[in-house]
Formats: C-alpha cells, structure tokens, sequence
C-alpha cells in the first residue's frame, strides 16, 4: 500500500489544526498593522518561490530549459493581462515548441 493517501490526510488535518490554533490563540488580539500586511503578500511570495524552484531548479542544480520558456510566456500572459485558460495555453505552446526545437 502506497503512502500517498495517509500522507494527504495527515498533511489536510494538521494544517487545519495549525490554522485553528493560530485562530485560538490570537482570538481577541490585533497584530500591528504592518505584520497583517506582511503576512497578507505571504502566499505569493511562497507561490513564487514554488514556481522559480519548479522551473530553474534540477535536484541539487540550475538548468536553463523549455520550462523557462513557458514561464517567460506566461509571465507575458499575465502581464497583458490574458485569462487564466490563456496564460496555461501560451506556457504549454512555448514549453512544446522549445522542445521540439532543440
């Protein structure tokens, strides 16, 4: 029997168990301003992480290949503002035509 099942509900239940205890503990406080700010871009520093080390990173090494192309390409998406099935379209377009490149 595989693992991956277990894993998921093990993973599910404790981290609605942290964010249930984060929610007890500061239940009649305010944090300042600022941490509430920070903690607000949080998810999208960690996203961006996640997606420069899935695109760049190797095991223990950089490499520079078609998945950098699909990240440009969506990145351009983005920033001209394309729909989401779009964005997904033109990275997976870039992603193919670099590999069937080279």
């Amino acid at each position: 029997m595989t693992w991956g099942w277990p894993a998921l509900a093990a993973l599910f239940v404790g981290s609605y168990a942290l964010k249930a205890t984060g929610l007890v503990a500061l239940a009649n406080r305010h944090l300042p301003t600022r941490v509430e700010e920070l903690l607000g871009l949080l998810p999208a520093a960690l996203f961006g992480a996640l997606i420069v080390v899935s695109t760049f990173g190797d095991g223990q090494s950089l490499v520079l290949d078609a998945r950098a192309a699909g990240l440009a390409a969506a990145a351009f998406a983005v920033w001209r503002r394309a729909g989401f099935v779009v964005v997904v379209l033109a990275a997976a377009v870039a992603t193919a035509t670099v590999r069937a490149i080279g």
